[in-house]
């Protein structure tokens, strides 16, 4: 008889996270007959990045038609852009219908997850036991750890400070001195959203943003009642909206002379809602248009331009307990500080705990060579791990929920086939992981990414994307249709 006091759980698949990568997986496992399965949630709910961004303005800048599993498509939405409550909820109820929750482990962050070469599988050490895996999803995301400025002081300040995807809802900012570190998408919702009831709002840019128009509108009673009752109606839409975003892959990768055009107009909308000339300069990046991530409102400069709000050029040399101090000497009292300074990306502190089989960890794997991975989701030394919005998996103008089904399905059909061929492991080969990012890097010569005159979070100090995929988002979905075995080492049973 075992002893089942001294036996670890066992599943087939684990799989960390329960945001939009790591639910939808679950989904499809389950209709696809693979149910020994367990997902880890660190948070006390499911919804990832959007169960914690909860700071005033918070939503969506990609169309909520394409902000929904092909497979559950919501025609509830009230508007033509998601905010973040609506967004969580349609998660929650999706993991309801599809019945999964029971197979979510809330409150369980992992803390390790080693290659046992002995077993031939995963152990993974979380907050609530250990337990072993015969395979491993990470499924974290890129948006699940926030990035802490390193700034002198910043210990020592005595007020209210918080991130942005920590949002402190006991902070009494109204009427208060506000100062906002960054320019990138919370900030341009979180500025407009407090400016009109702080007393002042100090606002700290490092390098202006692209700001494009947000066209979008409240869905109105009838196209709610077509996407309900018409069949079909909700999903032509939708195909409409995906092709005019992949439309952006022209002018960022394909044609400079279009993106011309599109920076002209991003020029006049400054021009257009900005009369001051000084702020005007301030807020006229000196890069091209979709060099850094392109971001979307119709309050931001508005909001800009207020009397009570100020725009800050110079970095910060130092914070105090009741101030800041910029480069120039100049010192400004605040009550509140919101770091709106984005996500650990490429250095996700998910990698650190994640130990393949020559005893290195994902983090120390990157941080000796340019990150790479197989079609974004395997990495050589690392036998039975996927990795979902892995290196260059992101996309800069359409929805991430278009990659995470491309590698669901991937990994679906990798279990599949490695249960109908009898296998034990399978682990990419060197040679094809380097082959197919040799190919990768190629493709971004002559795009924005790479030749638009800017320092982004996309590309490292020696000029290599790991964020980006550099092309259309359909050849992504094509490229991961099926699991090509030809490209791994195996073992059988």
């Amino acid at each position: 008889m075992t002893d089942t006091s001294t036996t670890k759980r066992h599943y087939r698949v684990a799989i960390m996270g329960a945001g939009f990568a790591g639910l939808g997986l679950a989904i499809q496992l389950q209709r696809q007959g693979h149910t020994d399965f367990v997902v880890a949630e660190r948070g006390d709910e499911i919804g990832g990045t959007w169960r914690d961004n909860t700071y005033p303005g918070a939503g969506c800048d990609v169309p909520s038609q394409l902000y929904s599993y092909s497979f559950a498509l919501n025609p509830d939405w009230t508007r033509s852009f998601s905010n973040q409550p609506e967004i969580h909820r349609y998660m929650c109820e999706v993991a309801d219908r599809f019945g999964v929750r029971d197979r979510i482990m809330l409150g369980c962050a992992v803390t390790s997850a080693r290659w046992n070469e002995q077993t031939a599988r995963w152990d993974v050490t979380t907050t609530q036991g250990e337990f072993t895996a015969d395979f491993a999803v990470s499924a974290a995301g890129p948006l699940s750890s926030p990035k802490l400025p390193d700034i002198k002081g910043i210990n020592d300040f005595q007020g209210a400070i918080f991130h942005s995807a920590a949002w402190d809802h006991e902070a009494e900012l109204a009427g208060k001195r506000v100062a906002v570190i960054g320019t990138g998408a919370s900030a341009i919702q979180i500025v407009p959203a407090i400016a009109p009831e702080v007393g002042r709002l100090d606002l700290y840019q490092r390098s202006a943003p692209w700001v494009l128009p947000r066209v979008g509108h409240r869905y109105t009673a009838l196209e709610r009642f077509a996407y309900r009752r018409i069949p079909g109606a909700q999903r032509a839409v939708r195909t409409a909206v995906y092709w005019l975003r992949e439309s952006f892959v022209l002018w960022q990768a394909k044609f400079a002379w279009a993106a011309a055009i599109v920076q002209l107009a991003a020029r006049a909308k400054i021009r257009w809602e900005i009369s001051d000339p000084v702020l005007r300069a301030k807020v006229t990046p000196g890069y091209r248009l979709g060099c850094k991530r392109m971001l979307i409102s119709n309050d931001y400069y508005p909001a800009l331009a207020r009397d009570n709000v100020d725009v800050i050029t110079d970095g910060i040399a130092e914070i105090r307990a009741h101030s800041i101090v910029t480069a120039d000497g100049t010192e400004r009292e605040v009550d509140a500080i919101v770091l709106a300074t984005g996500f650990r990306i490429t250095d996700s502190p998910t990698y650190d705990m994640i130990t393949g089989r020559d005893g290195r960890t994902l983090s120390e794997t990157f941080d000796a060579e340019p990150i790479t991975a197989y079609k974004g989701s395997a990495v050589a030394n690392f036998p039975n791990v996927f990795v979902m919005m892995g290196p260059n998996s992101a996309l800069s103008y359409t929805s991430a929920i278009f990659t995470i089904e491309s590698q669901i399905n991937y990994i679906v059909d990798a279990l599949t086939t490695i249960e109908q061929r009898g296998l034990r492991t399978v682990e990419v080969r060197a040679e094809a992981q380097a082959a197919y990012n040799h190919d990768l890097q190629r493709k971004f010569d002559g795009t924005v990414w790479k030749e638009g005159g800017c320092t982004s979070w996309f590309v490292d100090e020696n000029g290599h994307n790991a964020t980006l995929w550099p092309d259309f988002s359909f050849k992504f979905h094509r490229m991961l249709r099926r699991f090509d075995i030809e490209a791994y080492d195996t073992t059988t049973r």
